[in-house]
């Protein structure tokens, strides 16, 4: 009976809290909440398929084994664990860095945060700058993918690619068929890296690309070519091309998706959407190449 009671008491003043928020709630708490809910949403998004997900999972663990040792008197240890999750916040920046670097730098390159901070160029000078340059790519793509000679292109956008252009030779050359050519000729110093156009301009060559955030996810067929192309357009929105030096398959990676069987009209469709247009998102109908595909290995 006692605890009959007891229950009845508990239930009798859950059901006065809920109604006491629901009395007191406002069109501006409904903002609040969907602003929380958007947020946790990103957040997920986040860091779901990425090794943040597997830093998640232990932190809920260390929560949960707070509360369990805090509830069945384990002193010790719940100081321990309560000291950990004191340093939550500033272990899960450093953590985090990487996720949360390509967080901000997605919100800085969106649409909003273009025109905000007025970082935009104007379409006729952009057609200036990139017409002949998109030519010179399509015409080089096409030669080099007919002989089967390897090649990786990245074509810079809004994200500026500092880090990656002092990994190369700086060359500041007027890009043509004849100048891809020679870099990427397979005996020549330059060919091994990734050439990065800024302006319409080949900036510089021999590049480092950075490594994919889910590199176990992607397609082990894979060659060290196509992965550094993923990985470049997952830390930036550039648009990264690559010919297989074994098939002389076009490819383009583009937000962190790679897809292939370019011919010479649509990778320039692809590039004139993404440039002039300041796309964000790869025409669809074309296979993506993750885990789930079954092609042979490209050798790089």
């Amino acid at each position: 009976m006692l605890l009959q009671s007891s229950a009845k008491a508990s239930a009798h003043e859950i059901l006065e809290a809920f109604l006491s928020v629901i009395k007191t709630f406002k069109f501006i708490d409904l903002i609040d909440v969907l602003i929380l809910t958007y947020v946790i949403y990103l957040l997920l998004k986040l860091i779901r398929e990425t090794r943040a997900g597997q830093l998640i999972k232990g932190i809920i663990f260390l929560v949960a084994g707070y509360f369990i040792s805090d509830f069945i008197g384990l002193k010790v240890v719940s100081y321990l664990l309560k000291k950990t999750l004191n340093m939550g916040v500033l272990a899960m920046i450093v953590l985090f860095q990487p996720e949360l670097r390509r967080a901000l730098e997605k919100a800085g390159r969106s649409k909003f945060g273009i025109r905000f901070f007025g970082l935009g160029q104007d379409t006729d000078e952009m057609k200036q700058k990139w017409t002949p340059a998109i030519d010179a790519i399509c015409d080089s793509c096409v030669e080099l993918s007919a002989t089967c000679t390897g090649a990786l292109i990245v074509v810079e956008r809004q994200v500026r690619l500092g880090e990656q252009i002092e990994t190369g030779t700086i060359l500041n050359a007027v890009p043509s068929k004849e100048v891809f050519g020679n870099i990427f000729y397979p005996k020549t110093p330059l060919h091994d890296g990734a050439v990065i156009m800024r302006d319409g301009i080949i900036l510089a060559a021999a590049c480092f690309l950075p490594k994919p955030a889910k590199d176990a996810l992607i397609n082990k067929k894979l060659g060290s070519r196509h992965r550094a192309a993923i990985g470049m357009s997952e830390n930036s929105d550039a648009i990264v091309i690559v010919v297989s030096e074994e098939t002389g398959q076009i490819s383009v990676a583009l937000n962190g998706e790679l897809t292939r069987d370019y011919t010479r009209e649509k990778l320039k469709t692809l590039l004139e959407e993404n440039i002039f247009n300041d796309r964000t998102e790869i025409s669809i109908g074309r296979r993506k190449l993750f885990s789930s595909d079954s092609g042979r290995r490209e050798k790089e």
